[in-house]
């Protein structure tokens, strides 16, 4: 019997699942598949980071829930290096990677105050922050954005205020690449007693100004969650910290450290290296910006603009019809395909069109939301040399825009 049977939970089909039959059809491509719907990075971490895997010795024992010395010291020096900020001696801890965190805190927020049962987060986002609501027995409610994409926080009714066991922000945003204003939050959560717990996984990749946390405003209330899966490509050693509010970083330690949330001491060790290396992250963020602009371009050719974001590895594109130069590739697919039909929407469509066409797979953006329904969006995490062989596939479309004119439209 399954849980549905019993009127239980029954988790949602996975998102990127339903891509399965589109990736299978890119993959019949001369040259493969080019994934660009995961955020997955592909290029290498620092090899200091590979070796203080390899060597720490940390394998032998019980790591430490909270973080080691080493890794807690490297979190603080990133934040004061990196920000000019500085947290108390209760005010950082390590995660198993942050999404484990994002799902887990509504429910431990839940024990500390069985009172309140809403989690704020906003209307286009990582699914994941409407999941951890649901995943504690919560209420998800969106928040909607503005048009420049930060928090509508006027919008937000009083009472599901009164009910918030937390607000997300999430600056840069994934999938949008929209910047907050991480100071109006703040001063929301601390005017409400609402605590906000601020996503800065993508803030290395802040295109518009320099890169921002939340603690800048000051700790109170508010919590900075960072990942150095993005920062240092590093998605598959899971480690990340939160850190921000003395007391409620500390309760939410001392929880997973009785639920033995721990990260893997190696892996520990291998985090503090990156997190003290700035180099690295440099490298990494001229990469995604050449990949953010050369692939404007490639989709140019076909007739599909792409805004540049404010900041992250994603194109955010807005797509109200299957461009002339793509419709060609949906006719003959089955109507089982995803997308093929119409009946999905425009996102659908133009991501069947491009794996049909071009062999790339890319995100519907109603994957973040039904406010996202009429984009796609696209991850600079391929090698330059595999954006280059979409390049090639949609410049050989015929329809297509010689590359000076599709260029000449972004600019």
């Amino acid at each position: 019997m399954s849980g549905g049977d019993r009127g239980g939970f029954v988790p949602p089909t996975y998102p990127f699942d339903l891509l399965v039959p589109l990736a299978e059809l890119a993959a019949g491509h001369p040259g493969g598949l080019v994934d660009l719907s995961v955020g997955t990075p592909v290029d290498p971490p620092p090899p200091a980071v590979l070796a203080a895997l390899a060597g720490s010795g940390a394998e032998r024992g019980y790591p430490s829930g909270v973080g080691s010395p080493q890794l807690l010291g490297a979190c603080r020096a990133y934040l004061e290096r990196r920000f000019g900020v500085t947290v108390g001696p209760r005010g950082v801890a390590a995660c198993i990677g942050t999404k484990e965190l994002v799902a887990g805190v509504p429910h431990w927020l839940r024990l500390r105050d069985p009172s309140r049962s809403v989690v704020l987060y906003p209307e286009i986002s990582y699914p994941t922050y409407a999941m951890g609501a649901l995943l504690a027995g919560a209420r998800p409610v969106a928040v909607p954005v503005r048009p420049d994409g930060s928090l509508d926080l006027s919008a937000i009714a009083e009472e599901d205020a009164a009910a918030a066991l937390c607000l997300w922000t999430n600056s840069p945003s994934n999938p949008t690449g929209a910047l907050d204003d991480l100071g109006a939050v703040a001063a929301w959560g601390r005017a409400r007693a609402v605590p906000v717990l601020s996503d800065e996984c993508y803030t290395e990749a802040t295109w518009q100004g320099p890169p921002r946390t939340i603690l800048e405003h000051g700790s109170d209330g508010v919590v900075a969650v960072h990942s150095i899966s993005k920062r240092s490509n590093a998605a598959g050693l899971r480690c990340g910290f939160y850190a921000g509010d003395e007391e409620l970083v500390h309760y939410l330690s001392e929880l997973r450290r009785h639920a033995g949330f721990m990260v893997p001491g190696p892996i520990q060790a291998a985090a503090a290296v990156a997190l003290r290396d700035d180099g690295h992250v440099v490298a990494q963020r001229d990469r995604y910006l050449r990949r953010l602009r050369r692939f404007a371009d490639v989709l140019a050719l076909v007739g599909i603009d792409a805004p540049l974001p404010a900041g992250g590895f994603y194109l955010w594109v807005p797509v109200a019809e299957v461009p002339a130069v793509l419709r060609p590739a949906l006719d003959g697919l089955p109507a089982s395909m995803p997308g093929a039909d119409g009946a999905l929407g425009p996102a659908w469509a133009v991501t069947a069109a491009l794996a049909a066409a071009g062999g790339v797979l890319v995100s519907p953006g109603d994957f973040y939301g039904p406010g996202g329904a009429g984009h796609v969006r696209v991850a600079m995490v391929a090698p330059d040399d595999r954006l280059e062989v979409v390049a090639d596939r949609l410049a050989a479309l015929p329809g297509s825009l010689p590359a000076a004119t599709a260029a000449g439209r972004r600019r």
